[in-house]
Parts: C-alpha cells; sequence; structure tokens
C-alpha cells in the first residue's frame, strides 16, 4: 500500500501542473489569438505523446497490425462520441449550446490524456520507483498548456468561473484513475492488452487534436506564430521525453 500512495503522489505532479495551466487561464486575458496559440501548443504535445510514447510503443507488438486496428478503433470511438455530444446538445440544449461541442471534446481529449499518463505513471512505477517519478516529472510541463488551453475555451464560451475550476479540478480524477488501473490492473495484464489500450488512447487523441483542438484553433483570428506553437508544442514534450523519460 505504501508504494501505491507514492504512485499517487507521482501523479499528483502533472495533475497539479494541468490545474495550474487552468489557473493562468483565469488570471490573465485570454485574447482569441492567444487562445488559438495555446490551442496548437497542447495540440503539439498531443501529437508528441503519439508519436513518441504510444505509437511506437505499441507497434512493438508481436502482431503489430492488431494494436493497429486498435488505433483505428480508438478513432471510430472519439468520432461516435463527438457525434453522441452534438446529439445531446442539439436536443436538449437548443441554440444556447451551439458552438459547446468542441470545447467538451477538447476537454474529454485531455482527460483521456491525463488518463494515458496516470496508466504510464503507475505501470512505470512497477517496474522502479525513480522511473514513475521520471514519467511524473516529464509530464508536468506537458499538462500545464492542456490545461490552459482547456480552460481559457471554456471562459471563451462564457461558462461560469465556479464551474470551470470544478473543470480544472477535476482533471486529477483521470489521473489518479490511470494511475491506480496502470498499478493495479494494467502490469499484470498480457502484453498485447496493454499495446492495444496505448494504441486505442492514441487513436482518440489523434483524433482530438487534429478535429477538435486545430479546427477550434482555426476558428479564431489566425496568428504567424501559430505553425511555430504547434511545432514548439511537439518539441517540448519530446524534449521532456529524451531528457526525462529515460
Amino acid at each position: 500500500m505504501d508504494e501505491y500512495l507514492q504512485v499517487l503522489m507521482y501523479a499528483a505532479m502533472p495533475a497539479l501542473g494541468n490545474f495550474a495551466g487552468g489557473i493562468l487561464a483565469e488570471i490573465f486575458t485570454v485574447s482569441e489569438r492567444t487562445l488559438s496559440l495555446a490551442l496548437h501548443l497542447a495540440a503539439g504535445i498531443i501529437l508528441a505523446v503519439i508519436g513518441i510514447e504510444l505509437m511506437p510503443e505499441a507497434i512493438e507488438a508481436e502482431l503489430p497490425y492488431v494494436p493497429l486496428l486498435a488505433f483505428v478503433a480508438g478513432s471510430g470511438f472519439f468520432v461516435l462520441l463527438d457525434r453522441g455530444i452534438d446529439y445531446v446538445q442539439s436536443r436538449f440544449g437548443g441554440e444556447t449550446k451551439k458552438g459547446m461541442s468542441a470545447a467538451v471534446a477538447i476537454y474529454i481529449g485531455v482527460t483521456i490524456d491525463l488518463f494515458s499518463d496516470g496508466i504510464m505513471i503507475g505501470t512505470g512505477s512497477t517496474v522502479a520507483a525513480s522511473l514513475g517519478l521520471l514519467l511524473a516529472l516529464g509530464q508536468v510541463p506537458a499538462d500545464i498548456p492542456e490545461g490552459f488551453a482547456t480552460i481559457a475555451t471554456f471562459k471563451a464560451k462564457g461558462i461560469s468561473k465556479g464551474k470551470r475550476l470544478l473543470l480544472s479540478a477535476s482533471f486529477a480524477i483521470p489521473i489518479f484513475l490511470g494511475a491506480t488501473v496502470g498499478f493495479w490492473a494494467v502490469r499484470d495484464s498480457s502484453e498485447i492488452i496493454k499495446l492495444c489500450l496505448l494504441a486505442f488512447v492514441a487513436g482518440i487523441l489523434l483524433t482530438v487534436a487534429v478535429e477538435e483542438m486545430l479546427t477550434e484553433a482555426h476558428d479564431r483570428p489566425d496568428s504567424r506564430w501559430a505553425a511555430l506553437a504547434l511545432a514548439g508544442g511537439f518539441a517540448l514534450f519530446t524534449f521532456l521525453s529524451v531528457y526525462l523519460g529515460e
């Protein structure tokens, strides 16, 4: 149990980083261009999570096509989920909720990303406590822009400050849940199950980054720095993965 509490302490680090990003969005006035840049930065980070951490690991399976099918299934799952969100909001929300589906989808995507972070921390800690700590530290700087972009998006949609703070605090739930699953359950699963789970998560995250975050960003005034922010987010996570993840 002491080891599990240690895992939860590690998981608290990126959770606090994400919450700090949300607080920054509350403190500073976020212009449309700033929000667009934040969404590009967060999308770049998520694309790096997919390309650097999740898929290279997933395709190491003895039968690589199985995780690849899980990758496509993850994308399809999120498309169906997104359509469900649109349907519920159009059916029950009326015109006042128009445009909210993108913010909700981004929130769900970041939640899934944090869940995958938790799984990595929990599973890594079963290998070595130092590995779990390094994985947690590596996620902190990457989660700050995600928290900022998510809460800034809800702010732009007119959600009240109290609800935004609750949403920001709620990001602790998926990472603690992921760490718990990684520590107690995933470590005892077969390799193919672990790799398919990673690929499934990657498929969801790819769809969120491209179809939701970047689409939402491009609905706002263009910035000459947008492409640089996207590349910078990718480079930031890659740097952290290379120098802190080993």
